[in-house]
Order: structure tokens, then C-alpha cells, then sequence
């Protein structure tokens, strides 16, 4: 039985699509080994957000050819498309595909072993209109499953490379997508994670339907799903119709990630995002009427070209008077290719650094007094792992559904099923629970497939 090995680079939308690649090698009878591995084809999804994932990108790549010398090496992904002859140039890869066609795949590795000739199997993607379908049935590893629901971006905000790497905007069909949803909780998961390059863009290419549609059909349709997350939504792509959804979902969690990137209107421009800071705080406020309780989650760009220390200051402020309950807190990375990083007054590395810590500290301080009101709440939690710090603790660690993380004492068996859990105290980044009982309809503990 022939063998494959995979190594993901960088976001979810790889880590779902790895899984789709990996259906088709399934299909074809190949067995899946841990990448460290010798096996006959390597195949690495890449990611090329900024330079350093192109510098890593390269390193697993070579670290496969290393492996096994005499392997087909396949090279898929973000930095396959941007970079396809930087790719070619390195000696031992034979497939490089970008984020079109991967359904090719399994015939470019025979033409391949045939014909003994890298092969070169990068297109235009920005002549791309037409959703890619690629099916996941199941997943490898994980409790929470996630469900692609478009591709592309056509922002081009000024430091982002993705629009390169991934082309225009274009969505799943949404039959394929209630299909698709309803197989994953056919196979036993509890909670979706709506997921793509820009997910709150879903249904902008479409004639009558539209995000708010597809999250109603989806709530409607999927017959035995629990929950549903949407991993990323835009502050302009949380309509009142958005809004209105949500409030009468009992499926849609209370948790929301809104990238916010800076909290400087003088900032959002120059980065040329498509909002103010007032318009932010206005949906904001428009959601914390509907769910008094939700979760918003954000990233955050700091020491962006030019930022002053009255400008990070804004920001400082801004998600403080906001109460985000967690950040993502990213120094600012120059891509080569986009416009920022030709922009004059880059920031010096220290002052970045300096200002990263600054937020990270506000971050935990939110997230703090966000978890502390509920503490003797019980909440809903899905456990996904063994407590890692303590393994032989009997603790396991979960998400509710507003997005805390928490460890109690919970069983094998209850892994991917929905129990109660009270808040015992609350924390960062662990609160700790107690073990109330597991819901009735959880009961049947369907083990994932692998």
C-alpha cells in the first residue's frame, strides 16, 4: 500500500484543506503516516502571510526531501501559488500545485513517476470565479469540524499578501454546504466552524442570498447540530439581517472573532480598511443589545508603518473602553509584494515589541473580567483533550460556547459530547469547572471516525 505524509503551514483554511487532499489519497488506497516519517509522497501545504512563512515553508520542504529522497515531493498551497518558480528551484520537488486543482493531484504524481519531470501545476487565480468543491467528510484530529464555505478576498488591504495567494471572492454553493454540514454531524461532531479566507464575505457574489441566508438554512436544515461558529466575520459584514439571525439561532454561539487591526482611524486608513473605529463601535454596541454576554474576540496589527505612540495609544484605548474578551496580537511583518512594506516610518523592532507586550497585558486583564462573570454559571462544554500540564490529572480541556476555555474532570468517553459544566473559578487561560452531567442527546457517544 503506498504511503503519504502531510505538513500544514499556517491557517485553518489549510489545515481544512490538507484533509480534502488527504480524502483523495484515501480514495486512491494510499495509508497516512506521521510526516516525520519515511513515506513515498510528501505533500506540503504552504502558507506565504508574511516572510517568515515563506522561510518556514521552504525549511519543512527540505526537511521532507531529507526524509526520503527517492519520495514524490508535492507542494500545495499559498506560497505555491505567489512563488511557484521560487518553489521549483528547490532541488528534489517534483509537484507544485497553488490553491487550484488540487483534485490533480493524484494524476500529476503518476505523470510524474512516469515522465521522472517536476511538474508545474500552478494557473492564474485571479482568473478564478467558479468555488473549488473539496469534500471533508471527517476529520483526522479534531472535536470541532471545520466546514470551508468560500474562497478569495477582495479587500487588498495594503499589508496583506492573501488576495495573491488565494484570488477574488467566491462562494460555496450553498447546497453543498447544508450537504456537507449534515455529514459532519452525521459522523458524530456537535460543533461546526464555519471557515474561509473571508468568511463573513459569503453569498457578496451571489444574487439573493447572502451570509445571514446561509447561517438560517444552515440553524433550519442540519438535522442534530449543536453548535455553530463562525471563525471570522468583518465589523461591515454584521448586518442588522446578520444580527437578527444570530438572536434567534439557539445554534449560533455566543462568541464572535472581529478583526479589528487597529483601533486608529488615521491607522485603518493607511492600511486602507474598509471602516472607523466609530462605525466598529456602533455594531458593537448593536450586538451587546441582542447578547449582553457575548464573547468578541479580535487581531490586532501593531507598530503598523508610521504608527505613532498616539496612535497605538487610540488602539490601547479603544479595546479597552470595548472590552474585547482576547486578542491576537501580532507585531507588524513587512510581505514583500504589498504596499506597506514600501510605506516610509517603518517602526523600529523594539518599539513594536514594547507595544505587543502592552496589549498582550491588556488582553489578559480582559479576558479576566470577561470569564469572572461566570464564575457559578454552568455552561455548556465540549472537552477536546486531556489537561496537558497535569496528564495524569483525570482534568480535561474544553471551550464553551461564549469561548472560555476550561479544564475539570471529565471521562475519554466524553470527549466531542456536550456536558454541563460549572465555573468554579474563573481565569486565564484556564478557568477551572466541575463536572455537572453530560446532555441526553450526547448520550448515544459516537466515536469519531479517523
Amino acid at each position: 500500500m503506498p504511503t503519504v505524509a502531510f505538513h500544514t503551514l499556517g491557517c485553518k483554511v489549510n489545515h481544512y484543506e490538507t484533509e480534502a487532499i488527504w480524502q483523495l489519497f484515501k480514495q486512491a488506497g494510499y495509508e497516512r503516516k506521521e510526516f516525520e516519517s519515511h513515506a513515498d509522497v510528501y505533500v506540503i501545504n504552504t502558507c506565504t502571510v508574511t516572510n517568515t512563512g515563506d522561510k518556514k515553508s521552504r525549511q519543512v520542504i527540505r526537511r521532507a526531501i531529507r526524509q526520503n529522497p527517492d519520495a514524490v515531493v508535492c507542494v500545495t498551497g499559498c506560497y505555491a501559488q505567489t512563488s511557484p518558480a521560487e518553489v521549483m528551484a528547490i532541488p528534489g520537488v517534483d509537484v507544485v500545485i497553488g490553491t487550484q486543482d488540487r483534485a490533480k493531484i493524484l494524476d500529476y504524481i503518476e505523470r510524474f513517476k512516469r515522465e521522472r519531470q517536476p511538474i508545474n501545476g500552478v494557473g492564474n487565480i485571479m482568473k478564478t470565479r467558479v468555488y473549488e468543491e473539496l469534500d471533508v467528510p471527517a476529520f483526522t484530529d479534531r472535536t470541532r469540524a471545520s466546514l470551508k464555505i468560500q474562497e478569495g478576498c477582495n479587500n487588498f488591504c495594503t499589508f496583506c499578501i492573501i488576495p495573491w495567494a488565494r484570488g477574488l471572492m467566491r462562494s460555496r454553493d450553498p447546497k453543498e454546504v447544508i450537504r456537507q454540514a449534515q455529514q459532519l454531524v452525521d459522523a458524530g461532531y456537535k460543533e461546526i466552524v464555519l471557515t474561509g479566507i473571508h468568511t463573513g464575505g459569503y453569498g457578496e457574489d451571489m444574487k439573493d442570498y447572502n451570509f445571514a441566508a446561509l447561517l438560517r438554512d444552515l440553524d433550519e436544515q442540519v438535522i442534530g447540530l449543536k453548535r455553530i461558529r463562525i471563525s471570522s466575520i468583518e465589523a461591515s459584514q454584521i448586518t442588522d439581517e446578520v444580527i437578527d439571525v444570530l438572536k434567534q439561532s439557539d445554534k449560533i454561539v455566543r462568541h464572535l472573532h472581529i478583526p479589528l487591526q487597529s483601533g486608529s482611524n488615521t491607522v485603518l486608513k493607511r492600511m486602507r480598511r474598509k471602516y472607523t473605529t466609530e462605525f466598529f463601535a456602533e455594531r458593537l454596541a448593536r450586538l451587546r443589545e441582542v447578547f449582553p454576554e457575548l464573547a468578541v474576540t479580535s487581531d490586532v496589527i501593531v507598530g503598523f508603518p508610521g504608527e505613532t505612540e498616539e496612535e497605538f495609544m487610540e488602539t490601547f484605548h479603544f479595546i479597552r473602553d470595548q472590552r474585547f474578551s482576547e486578542l491576537h496580537v501580532f507585531p507588524y511583518s513587512k510581505r514583500t509584494g504589498t504596499p506597506a512594506a514600501r510605506m516610509p516610518d517603518q517602526v523600529d523592532e523594539d518599539v513594536k515589541n514594547e507595544r505587543v507586550h502592552r496589549l498582550i497585558a491588556l488582553s489578559d486583564q480582559l479576558a479576566k473580567e470577561y470569564a469572572s462573570q461566570f464564575e457559578g454559571h454552568v455552561l455548556e462544554v465540549i472537552p477536546e483533550e486531556p489537561y496537558k500540564e497535569e496528564p495524569n490529572s483525570g482534568l480535561y480541556v474544553g471551550y464553551t460556547d461564549n469561548y472560555l476555555k476550561v479544564k475539570f474532570p471529565a471521562t475519554e468517553e466524553m470527549v466531542g459530547q456536550l456536558v454541563k459544566v460549572k465555573i468554579t473559578k474563573a481565569g486565564y487561560p484556564y478557568n477551572e469547572g466541575e463536572f455537572v452531567r453530560v446532555l441526553s442527546d450526547s448520550v448515544e457517544n459516537i466515536k469519531l471516525s479517523s
